[in-house]
Parts: structure tokens; C-alpha cells; sequence
């Protein structure tokens, strides 16, 4: 059990969005005795965080590495500081250094939740993207020459806005951003900030309950050249995060910084947005990444084969998967990675055959769907009928059941959502929660975006 903890944090980190793992999970350590694992935060708050809203994945995470879910117990560094010393599950996580961790009252820290924890370009930020990983297409060659623009400051404008579906891009672009500036960080010296907005409503939430407020105002409105802002539908209905960021980003254009913003609505379908922001939003300039057609699907699969397996796909094989997943690549990339794993396990060759046995597991998108077969699949895979999802019922299955088939509308129709929202009694900005809701379960991996997950899987459209 020596390095229990290491391997804890080796799965939370490839569960939870990199951002909640950098400020919440990160700074804790932990010990493990007689059944009780004892995680210790640097500071009060952030073990309420924790214990409010990240034990059941600490849980499950303990139970894949300790064989059971043991007994959990989240404290502050203070309130540990007189108790005995258990066995060490392994060595407090490594903190920053000094001179990159702002320092707090009474000796605490705050965790940053700057993606490079560093002064200038984040060169030391495991970037996941690249341009060079991008495959180029008809629904994606103005939002991918708008980003190289962006690193070549010979966009035009102060601000990019690339909005997108699910699985369409924009992470990869906004990420391939910051990896090209940060390799040029040494020759250009350009002080960049990558986060989601949830990243920075947490963290300036954080340094209101740290009296840090004017540290986080400093730290964004004067040391940033290129700020890179991701999933800012996030920040709807928020009207105190909405204030600090609309004088960011006031600050930010008087000292010529820039900024790209990705979100997965336009900033007219936004709702619950104050209107000097909402303009902000869409005063730059708006790249729209489109479904990607056929061909592009096909590259895509056999760029991701060669690049990230070593694998050269047969092209029945990649025609055949480019063909029956359209929209949304995360999956075709799934799909992917599952053939190459069961080949590999069972020792075969990729084959037509193997890669039918792989897709029967996904839901192929043998054609668009309207919305009377999204609601027909939502309820069968519910055990629902049509009514309850247009009706008032606030229960958990119906509203995951209504979620679902707003997040299915959004991704395979070409409906507004306005449209969506009427035929459901909801306002458009009840479908526009609700999407994202089951974005960000997914993406966080959280025990209902697996279930969110499992659930579109099994829908037969």
C-alpha cells in the first residue's frame, strides 16, 4: 500500500476535469490505517470542497486501488496537526514553489488554477493538443486558420470565439493555442492563462474566502497577454463572476491583450449573460466548427490510428467507421481505441469484421435523427413515456431522461433552442442548462456522466 495514494491520484486525475483535480485533489495528502483513509487539505475551505462534492469519485477511485471502499475522512492541515501519525499511503503531493503559490493568511495556500502555474508562457503545461494533430476539413479550416492566426498575432481582432457541438474541436484548437505559444515563449515572452470558466468562478470564489480578491483581480488583469477562456455558457445566471470577468476583460483590452473564448452556444443563444459581456462575446470574431464530413472523419481515423498506435488502418475499415459515426469525434476516437485494444488482446488483425463487432457497442449514426426518434430512444432507454418528459416532474430519471434528449436534439438536428425547448414546455434556456449539465458530467467523468455516457450508447437512433 505504500504508493496507494499515487495510484489514487493517477485515476482521479484521468477521471475529473484537469481543473478540479489541480485545485481540489492535488494539494491533498493522505494516510491510511485500519480501513480509514484520512485525506488532509491545506485549509478548511478546500476541505469542504472536497468532502461536499469529490468523495463519492475519491471513493470510487480508492476502491479500484484498495480492493473495497474504505472509510473516508476529509480534514484541514490545522485540525491534523495533533493527531497521531498513521501509516503514510505515500508522500504529501508536491507543492508549488514559493514564488508561483500566493501566500494566504496564517500560513495556508491556495491551489492555482493557472493550467502552467508559471509567470510567463506555460511552457511546462502538458499540453494534450497540437495544430499538428488537427485534421483539417471543410467544417473546421476558418476556425483552425483563425487559431494559427491567433499565434501569429495576425488575426485582426482582440478576441476569438470558437463555438462548436460536443466532440467537434474547439478544446483541441484552444489547447493547440496555448502549445504553440508556449513553444515560442522563450523568443516572444507572451504571458498566457488557459482555464475554463468554471476554473476561474472557482478560483476567484476561492480568493474571496482566502481576502485574496485583489491578488486574483492583479493576477488577470495586469500579468496576462493572451487569455484562453473555455465553456463560458458555464458562467450563465452567474452574476457576480460575470461582473469581475466583464472588468477583466475591459482591463485586458486596454493593455491590447487578447482573448479566445470557446463555448458550446453562440453568444446570442446564451442566456442569464449581461449584455456589455454578451457583446464582448461576440464582438471578436466568430468561428463556427461544423460537423465534420465524411472524408474528414476517415482521415481523422486514420491520422489517430498512425499517430497515437502506430497502427495503419485497412480503409474498409476506417471508410466503414467514418461512415457510421458523424457527429461527434471524441466517439469515433472511442471506437478507435476500443478495435485497436481488441485486437491487440485477442491477437487478431484488424479486420471489417472485428470493427462491426466494436461499433455494434456504439451509437451508430446511420442517419440524423429528428427529434420524434430522440424522444422515442430517451424513452425506451428510460422506461419512460413522451409526456413525462414535457411535463413538470422534477425526478431525478425524468430530468436526466429531458437532459438527454436536449443534449440529442442540440447534437443531431439542426432545431434552435427554442424550437427544442417547446416541444419540451421549457424555455430555451432550460435546453441550454440542461446541455450543459450533461456536458460537464461527461467530461468529469462523475458517476452520472458515466451513467449520461451509458445511456447514449445504448440509444438505438
Amino acid at each position: 500500500m505504500k504508493h496507494g495514494w499515487d495510484h489514487i491520484l493517477e485515476i482521479l486525475e484521468k477521471r475529473l476535469n484537469p481543473g478540479l483535480y489541480r485545485v481540489w485533489i492535488k494539494p491533498l495528502s493522505a494516510t491510511y490505517e485500519d480501513g480509514l483513509l484520512t485525506l488532509v487539505a491545506p485549509n478548511d475551505f478546500v476541505a469542504s470542497w472536497v468532502r461536499d462534492r469529490l468523495l463519492d469519485a475519491v471513493s470510487e477511485a480508492a476502491d479500484q486501488v484498495l480492493g473495497g471502499k474504505p472509510r473516508i475522512v476529509v480534514t484541514a492541515q490545522a485540525q491534523r496537526a495533533a493527531a497521531p501519525k498513521a501509516q503514510l499511503v505515500t508522500s504529501t503531493v508536491r507543492s508549488l514553489p514559493a514564488r508561483e503559490t500566493p501566500a494566504l493568511p496564517h500560513g495556508t495556500a491556495t491551489p492555482s488554477l493557472l493550467c502552467a502555474q508559471a509567470a510567463n508562457a506555460m511552457p511546462g503545461f502538458p499540453w494534450r493538443f497540437s495544430f499538428d494533430d488537427f485534421v483539417v476539413g471543410p467544417g473546421n479550416a476558418l476556425a483552425h486558420a483563425a487559431s494559427q492566426s491567433v499565434c501569429r498575432s495576425s488575426l485582426g481582432s482582440d478576441k476569438l470565439f470558437l463555438c462548436s457541438g460536443p466532440g467537434l474541436g474547439k478544446t483541441h484548437l484552444l489547447q493547440a493555442i496555448g502549445s504553440q505559444i508556449a513553444e515560442a515563449a522563450n523568443v516572444r515572452r507572451i504571458r498566457l492563462r488557459y482555464l475554463t470558466a468554471e476554473e476561474f468562478a472557482t478560483r476567484m470564489v476561492v480568493s474571496l474566502k482566502m481576502g485574496e480578491i485583489e491578488r486574483f483581480k492583479a493576477e488577470f488583469r495586469e500579468s496576462v497577454d493572451l487569455l484562453l477562456l473555455e465553456d463560458i455558457h458555464f458562467l450563465q445566471g452567474k452574476e457576480k463572476i460575470q461582473d469581475e470577468l466583464l472588468a477583466t476583460l475591459k482591463a485586458l483590452q486596454s493593455r491590447g491583450s487578447k482573448v479566445v473564448f470557446t463555448s458550446s452556444f453562440l453568444p446570442h443563444e446564451l442566456s442569464g449573460v449581461d449584455s456589455q459581456l454578451a457583446s464582448r462575446f461576440g464582438a471578436g470574431f466568430l468561428a463556427v466548427i461544423e460537423r465534420p464530413d465524411f472524408e474528414t472523419r476517415r482521415r481523422i481515423v486514420e491520422h489517430k490510428a498512425m499517430r497515437l498506435h502506430t497502427v495503419r488502418l485497412p480503409e474498409d475499415v476506417s471508410a466503414l467507421m467514418a461512415e457510421r459515426i458523424t457527429t461527434d469525434i471524441r466517439q469515433l476516437e472511442s471506437c478507435l481505441q476500443n478495435l485497436i485494444l481488441k485486437a491487440k488482446l485477442l491477437r487478431e488483425n484488424i479486420s471489417l469484421e472485428l470493427a462491426m463487432q466494436v461499433l455494434s457497442n456504439y451509437a451508430v449514426d446511420l442517419s440524423n435523427p429528428d427529434l420524434d426518434r430522440i424522444i422515442s430512444a430517451v424513452c425506451r432507454t428510460f422506461h419512460l413515456e413522451p409526456p413525462e418528459l414535457a411535463s413538470k416532474s422534477r425526478k431525478q430519471g425524468v430530468v436526466m431522461a429531458r437532459n438527454t434528449a436536449f443534449f440529442l436534439a442540440r447534437k443531431y438536428t439542426d432545431l434552435s433552442l427554442k424550437d427544442i425547448g417547446q416541444r419540451f414546455n421549457r424555455k430555451h434556456s432550460t435546453v441550454i442548462k440542461g446541455i450543459t449539465k450533461v456536458e460537464r458530467d461527461i467530461s468529469k467523468r462523475t458517476p452520472l456522466g458515466r451513467q449520461f455516457e451509458r445511456a447514449l450508447n445504448l440509444l438505438d437512433i
